[in-house]
């Protein structure tokens, strides 16, 4: 089973991914999912345990299926 830390690195790295893929600042990301800039950055390093609403949030924001954040 993986670590806490493990998954919180893996799911920081998809949204940075992601988001960069689509030439999107943290900024505009926060903007679009409705959170705070620091709070994406905060995810993106892995220093967030992030919430179902938010990963919700994120996906909406990405335009991706939710299921697309953990592959």
């Amino acid at each position: 089973m993986e670590s806490n830390s493990e998954i919180l690195i893996k799911f920081g790295n998809i949204i940075r991914k992601l988001r960069k893929e689509q030439g999107i600042s943290q900024e505009e990301l926060a903007h679009r999912a409705d959170l705070h800039r620091t709070y994406i950055g905060m995810i993106e390093r892995a220093e967030k345990n992030i919430t179902l609403l938010n990963i919700e949030k994120l996906a909406k924001a990405l335009d991706v299926n939710i299921t697309d954040l953990f592959s």
